[in-house]
């Protein structure tokens, strides 16, 4: 049969070729033969074999299906997709980072590309009266009424762990920070040396796993954690509850990839399982939460302290909420991770299917903060597929102070969104632990375009604002941000959505159908469901 004519051909090559060398003692025949019979022995295997029925039905040839698979998401993203197909990022985003990072003109001839009649096409209108901002370098003050307050910049590197990325990723990226004086989001791999050796600003991300400040038995220790927050170099502490790849999914590093390196770093044993709990130890309601941003914020000597999560069920962040009315303690900041993704893998499922994105995400928190009075006394910060200027102005606009980007700063370093991050096979050597691959990366050069892409994305941001009459970021709201919801359609994000009015919360419940079903009933005193939820559960299950 046709399915068997390789490994059959094969056969008889090699035959043919073996008589050959035995007869005429030919050195080329003898290459033949070692080629032929290498073939027919694969071809053996495959009939012989029972994992695969593909190899069983097609011997040899079902190995060219399989090459031609692992090369597929390069083929599709060179020869293929279209350059605004996002997937993840699309090629057009993609080369704007790189053309930012290296310095060159990222200038676009011949008109827009994007289907500005489609759905979903979106701008900012300009104004015939422009302004032009004296600087770029736009601040916000964080944790104005504490001891240690900072001025963070409206862009910055998103939470990436040492182990996630590789050591010289983590110093480009510091580096790189330190260059453009932006901070450094450790993720919650703690602070490793190579975070430490150009002396970038950090903000220590602490997850359940605690570590860097843990106990023998993972557990958080006040007295570690003192230790490393009074560093001059940390100048935020961050609790991650949850991050957008995989919201409400804990993680395992496995035995083998806890080297000595990554076990100091951590204050893990070398060599063993080190587990990431889905949920945190030290609290488990929301005024324990922010009794825990307390207790961090005083050990670390009065450091803006504050919590990272990606929203899911709606009751429990209006918890959190009622807890900082009930206790009086808030937190300086909160940053709001989009279901979109990160840089972490993660199932399928999660990545495609769990959380909320991040606009309904940040314009949740944004609207529960206005609508209890206390917006102006915490900081929001918006994480999620940011790579323009754009990007940050629209994220801005619907609620964030600032903004955090991990793919994109990664793209800086290099990567080529070739998806294997998972796989230790990283081919621009950003994220792996792999000492032949990720020696390669060359951190001086890297870090100049890590610095490169934050300015002149910051720079080309300062240049929309003054083309919209704008002279800072914070004057942007949603009225400045259309959207085409049809060809014929077209609406501000501030008539496409419900913003809450300042105190709005306090003397009732606004018509809005996430806050009329689930404020009245959210507990400051826990995270469970409420009773309604939990009637409705019950009910569905029988």
């Amino acid at each position: 049969m046709l399915r068997y004519l390789a490994y059959g051909l094969c056969v008889v090559m090699a035959v043919v070729s073996l008589a050959s060398v035995l007869w005429l003692r030919s050195g080329a025949w003898a290459v033949a033969a070692v080629v032929f019979i290498a073939l027919a022995w694969l071809g053996t295997l495959d009939l012989l074999q029972r994992q695969s029925t593909l190899r069983r039905n097609y011997p040899l040839t079902a190995h060219f299906r399989f090459l031609l698979e692992n090369f597929r998401p390069e083929i599709r993203q060179y020869f293929i997709e279209n350059d605004q197909d996002e997937v993840p990022f699309s090629r057009q985003q993609r080369d704007l980072v790189y053309r930012r990072a290296k310095n060159v003109s990222d200038v676009v001839p011949f008109g827009s590309e994007l289907p500005m009649y489609g759905s979903s096409y979106e701008w900012i209108n300009h104004s015939l009266a422009p302004a032009h901002a004296a600087s770029h370098d736009f601040r916000v003050p964080v944790g104005e009424e504490r001891a240690q307050p900072y001025a963070a910049s409206v862009f910055n590197i998103s939470a990436m762990s040492f182990g996630s990325l590789s050591a010289n990723a983590i110093r480009a990226l510091n580096r790189g920070a330190k260059l453009g004086n932006f901070f450094h989001d450790t993720g919650e791999g703690a602070i490793s040396r190579y975070h430490r050796e150009a002396g970038g600003d950090l903000v220590w991300e602490i997850g359940s796993g605690y570590f860097g400040c843990r106990d023998a038995t993972g557990r958080f220790d006040e007295a570690r954690f003192a230790d490393n927050a009074a560093e001059p170099q940390v100048k935020m502490i961050e609790i991650k509850l949850s991050q957008g790849a995989k919201p409400g999914h804990g993680g395992m590093l496995p035995g083998a990839k806890v080297t000595a390196e990554i076990a100091a770093t951590r204050g893990i044993p070398e060599g063993v399982d080190c587990e990431s709990p889905a949920a945190h130890s030290a609290f488990s309601t929301p005024i324990g939460l922010l009794e825990f941003v307390e207790r961090l914020r005083a050990r670390s000597g009065g450091k803006p302290t504050g919590f990272k999560l990606a929203i899911g069920h709606p009751w429990e962040w209006f918890g959190i909420a009622k807890a900082m009315q009930e206790t009086g303690i808030l937190p300086d900041f909160i940053v709001v991770d989009g279901a979109e993704g990160g840089t972490g893998a993660a199932p399928s499922e999660f990545i495609n299917h769990v959380g909320l994105p991040l606009q309904e995400g940040l314009m949740l928190v944004h609207n529960t903060l206005v609508g209890i009075g206390l917006r102006d006394r915490v900081r929001v910060a918006a994480a999620g597929r940011i790579t323009s200027g754009f990007d940050i102005a629209r994220a801005l606009a619907m609620g964030a102070d600032w903004c955090n980007a991990g793919r994109g700063f990664m793209f800086a370093l290099g990567c080529i969104q070739s998806r294997s991050c998972h796989t230790d096979q990283c081919p621009t050597g950003v994220a792996t632990q792999d000492p032949a691959r990720w020696r390669t990366l060359d951190v001086g050069d890297k870090a100049e375009r890590v610095f490169h892409f934050h300015q002149n994305t910051l720079k080309a941001l300062r240049d929309m604002l003054g083309a919209a009459g704008l002279e800072h970021p914070m004057q942007l709201g949603p009225e400045h941000i259309l959207r085409r919801v049809s060809p014929t359609e077209v609406r501000s994000l501030a008539a496409l959505y419900r913003f809450l009015e300042p105190g709005e919360l306090v003397g009732g419940v606004p018509e809005h159908a996430v806050f009329r079903t689930f404020w009245p009933v959210a507990r400051a005193d826990s995270f469970a469901p409420p009773a309604r939820v939990r009637t409705m559960e019950a009910a569905k299950s029988h």
